[in-house]
């Protein structure tokens, strides 16, 4: 029986080898804390982050979901600012679904292509 993190880590492990950014289509990393949602954009060619934002950078008070897409929202801008416009999604584990998928839709809405 495994645990919901050793679980987590064993499907994280199994993407990892299948997903890898580089510089012109870095990697959308997706970390879930009870509180908090981070992204970053990174190149695992030079083992650089390109990118990074979070919720805990909003200022508003929104719900979790409503925290998630805007953190999308943030980081295609920032994205697009430096010039990246294609990105590989890594959603580390965790289930396409709830705040996940919603920073995705985020970030397909601010101009990503995924």
């Amino acid at each position: 029986m495994f645990s919901k993190e050793s679980r987590r880590n064993k499907i994280r492990a199994r993407i990892r080898s299948r997903v890898t950014g580089t510089a012109q289509k870095p990697r959308l990393s997706v970390f879930r804390s009870n509180k908090f949602i981070y992204a970053q954009l990174i190149d695992d060619v030079n083992g650089k982050t390109l990118v990074a934002t979070s919720s805990r950078a909003l200022t508003e008070k929104v719900a979790k979901v409503d925290s998630s897409s805007l953190v999308g929202k943030t980081l295609a801008e920032k994205a697009i600012a430096a010039g990246i416009t294609e990105v590989v999604f890594d959603r580390g584990g965790y289930l396409y679904h709830g705040r996940v998928k919603a920073l995705a839709d985020g970030a397909r809405e601010g101009g990503l292509k995924f």
